[in-house]
C-alpha cells in the first residue's frame, strides 16, 4: 500500500485557489492510498459470474476459465442475483454490494460469507451513511441466500488463488504507473469548495481492481473503485467524481426535494430516465439527477487541473446519451460563471430552479443549442 501527499501551496496555481474558495473547515492537502482489493474484486466478479452478456464483453476469458469448475446450482446462484437485483430492481450487482461490504472490515470470502449469514452490523453502519436505503435494503436481503451459495461456489474453487495469480499482477504494475502521476492532483480542496462543505476526511483511497470494467464505483467514505486499465486522466477523473456522490441533501433539504420532483413533469428528461439500457444504471429520476450533477462537476474541476475532454463529445455518446439533465447544468454553468464564483452547487442549484432555468422545454433547448454550438440567449 503507498500513501502519496499533493501540498497545496506547491501543486494549486494562485488562480485556481481564488477560482474555486475554499470551503470553510477544508482540508488542505489531499493524502492518495492505491490499493487492490480481492473483497472488491470478488463482488465485481459477481457480475461476470452471472453470464450477463453485457460484462461478458469485457471479460469472456475470465469467464470461460471460472464457470467451468463450478456446479449447476452454483451457477444458478450467480444468476439468480443478476436477475433479482439488476432485471427485476434495475441495479448493479458490483455497486450495490460493494457499497454494501465498504461498511464492513470483512476482507477475506470466508470474512465476507459470515457478514451474509449476520448482516445486522452491516445494516447498522450502512445507516450511519448517507447511502441507505430501505428499498434497496430489502433487494439485499432477499440475495443472501443466493450470495452467500455464491461465495461459497467462489471459495470452493479457490477463487483467491486465481486472483493472485490472474488478476494482481496486472493490477501492480498499474498501481505503479498511477502512484507515480498522482502526487501533483490535490483536488480535495477544490472538491470541497464547490461542495460547500468539507469532505470526511482528506485521504482518498482508490481501490485498483480487475474485474470492475467499465464501472467506476463510489463506497463508504472518501473511497472508490476503478480499474487497472483505465488511462491516469479517467482515474483522476473518477477520483473528482466519486468524492462527490451525494453532491447536495435531498433528505434535509425539501426545498431541492421539490425542485428535482418537478422534473418529472419534463417529458424529454423522463423519456431519458424510462428508455435507456439498463444496464448503465441511472434508472430513476433521483439516481440520474445526481449522476448528472457530478458529472458536471466533475468536468469543471477536470477542466481547472488540465484534465477536461470534448464535452460535447462525451455527453453525444455516454451512456447512450441519456445525460440531458447534465448537458443543461453544465450550459448554465458557462452562462452563470459558475467556476469563478464562491456560491456552492446546491446553492447554485436550487437558484437555476427559482429561476426558471428547467422550466418547460427548457431542458430540451439547451441539449439542442449546446450540441449546436450555439450560445444560449
Amino acid at each position: 500500500m503507498l500513501r502519496l501527499r499533493a501540498r497545496l501551496l506547491l501543486l494549486i496555481p494562485l488562480a485556481l485557489l481564488l477560482s474555486f474558495p475554499i470551503a470553510a473547515q477544508s482540508h488542505a492537502t489531499t493524502d492518495w492510498d492505491v490499493r487492490p482489493s480481492l473483497k472488491f474484486d470478488t463482488l465485481c466478479a459477481l457480475n461476470v459470474l452471472s453470464s450477463d452478456p453485457y460484462y461478458l464483453e469485457y471479460y469472456r476469458a475470465d469467464y470461460e476459465r471460472l464457470a467451468k469448475q463450478f456446479k449447476p446450482e452454483e451457477l444458478a446462484a450467480f444468476a439468480n442475483l443478476k436477475r433479482r437485483i439488476k432485471d427485476q430492481n434495475g441495479g448493479i450487482i458490483s455497486a450495490q454490494l460493494a457499497l454494501y461490504f465498504s461498511a464492513v472490515d470483512a476482507e477475506t470470502i470466508p470474512e465476507m460469507i459470515k457478514v451474509v449469514e449476520d448482516s445486522s452490523a452491516l445494516q447498522r453502519n450502512l445507516k450511519a451513511t448517507p447511502y441507505y436505503d430501505e428499498e434497496q435494503w430489502k433487494v439485499y436481503d432477499a440475495s443472501r441466500p443466493d450470495l452467500k451459495a455464491a461465495l461459497l461456489a467462489l471459495e470452493r474453487i479457490h477463487f483467491e488463488t486465481d486472483w493472485k495469480q490472474n488478476a494482481l499482477p496486472v493490477v501492480e504494475k498499474a498501481r505503479a504507473a498511477i502512484t507515480a502521476e498522482l502526487p501533483r492532483y490535490n483536488i480535495v480542496p477544490v472538491i470541497e469548495a464547490k461542495l460547500g462543505k468539507p469532505l470526511a476526511s482528506n485521504r482518498i483511497t482508490v481501490y485498483l481492481l480487475y474485474y470492475s470494467e467499465p464501472h467506476g464505483i463510489k463506497i463508504t467514505g472518501t473511497r472508490f473503485l476503478t480499474h487497472y486499465s483505465y488511462p491516469f486522466r479517467i482515474v483522476l477523473r473518477n477520483a473528482i467524481h466519486e468524492m462527490m456522490h451525494p453532491p447536495y441533501d435531498l433528505a434535509h433539504d425539501a426545498e431541492l426535494r421539490k425542485d428535482l420532483d418537478s422534473l418529472r413533469g419534463d417529458p424529454y428528461l423522463m423519456n431519458k430516465v424510462e428508455h435507456h439500457d439498463p444496464s448503465f444504471g441511472y434508472n430513476t429520476l433521483d439516481g440520474l439527477v445526481e449522476e448528472d450533477s457530478v458529472q458536471v462537476l466533475e468536468e469543471v474541476i477536470a477542466e481547472h487541473f488540465g484534465a477536461g475532454h470534448d464535452s460535447r463529445a462525451y455527453w453525444r455518446e455516454q451512456d447512450g446519451g441519456i445525460h440531458v439533465f447534465a448537458v443543461a447544468l453544465y450550459s448554465l454553468m458557462q452562462e452563470q460563471h459558475f467556476t469563478g464564483n464562491a456560491e456552492a452547487f446546491p446553492a447554485f442549484l436550487k437558484r437555476m430552479f427559482r429561476e426558471g432555468k428547467f422550466g418547460k422545454g427548457e431542458i430540451e433547448r439547451r441539449n439542442q443549442a449546446f450540441f449546436a454550438g450555439l450560445v444560449i440567449p
